[in-house]
């Protein structure tokens, strides 16, 4: 697997957004385009350098059976959710 792909969680570590967890959309050479299906769309990715991301090695159920044209907003905003209330004890 490589370390970064599309559909892993990643935290931002640098930046105004240190903090914030995002979706990866797309991976180029050095930049990853992360998404949170709400301040930052599918449509409008921030791209961030690899190196000011911590990634979560794996891809949620719901985003590994979809392809990159099926996956939605709401789903990314869904993804992200489930994982800060697990990751918070709240299920």
């Amino acid at each position: 697997m490589d370390r970064y792909q599309t559909g892993m969680l990643a935290w931002s570590r640098a930046g105004h957004d240190n903090g914030r967890l995002y979706v990866i959309a797309a991976v180029e050479e050095e930049y990853v385009f992360l998404t949170d299906g709400r301040l930052r769309p599918l449509e409008k990715p921030k791209k961030k350098k690899k190196k000011h991301v911590q990634v979560i090695r794996t891809i949620p159920r719901e985003l590994e059976n979809m392809s990159e044209n099926t996956i939605k907003n709401e789903d990314v905003r869904r993804v992200i959710r489930r994982f800060l209330n697990v990751e918070n004890g709240c299920n």
